[in-house]
C-alpha cells in the first residue's frame, strides 16, 4: 500500500494559480489510479479529478478547463495544476489513490488517502 503527502497548498488571489504536488511511498505507485479530492468548511469531501496508470484523465465539471492533473510515476508524484481560482475553490484538497472506478464512479471509501492540504482563494 502506498502512503501520500501533499504540499503545495496557500493563499491565491481570484484568477491566481497553484500547483498542489502528492509524493508517494510505495513501489506500486504506477498501478494505483490516483486522484484529488477537496472539502470545504461545513460542506462533504468532493471528487476533483482524477488520473489513471494510462495517464487518461477526468474532472469535476466545477473545475474542467482550469484544473490539470498529471503524475510521473518515475518520481512518484501526481500533481494537480490549478488556474483561474476562484473563492469557491478555497478547500482542503486531498490526494487519494485507489481503482479508477472507486475514484471516478464511487468516489468513497477510497483505500488510500493524504493528510491534506490547505488552499485559500481571496477574492
Amino acid at each position: 500500500q502506498v502512503q501520500l503527502v501533499e504540499s503545495g497548498g496557500g493563499l491565491a488571489q481570484a484568477g491566481g494559480s497553484l500547483r498542489l504536488s502528492c509524493a508517494a511511498s510505495g513501489r506500486t505507485f504506477s498501478v494505483y489510479a490516483m486522484g484529488w479530492f477537496r472539502q470545504a468548511p461545513g460542506k462533504e469531501r468532493e471528487f476533483v479529478a482524477a488520473i489513471r496508470s494510462d495517464y487518461n484523465t477526468y474532472y469535476a465539471d466545477s473545475v474542467k478547463g482550469r484544473f490539470t492533473i498529471s503524475r510521473d510515476n518515475a518520481k512518484n508524484t501526481v500533481y494537480l495544476q490549478m488556474n483561474s481560482l476562484k473563492p469557491e475553490d478555497t478547500a482542503v484538497y486531498y490526494c487519494a489513490a485507489d481503482s479508477w472506478f472507486k475514484l471516478v464512479v464511487v468516489r468513497r471509501n477510497v483505500e488510500v488517502w493524504g493528510q491534506g492540504t490547505l488552499v485559500t482563494v481571496s477574492s
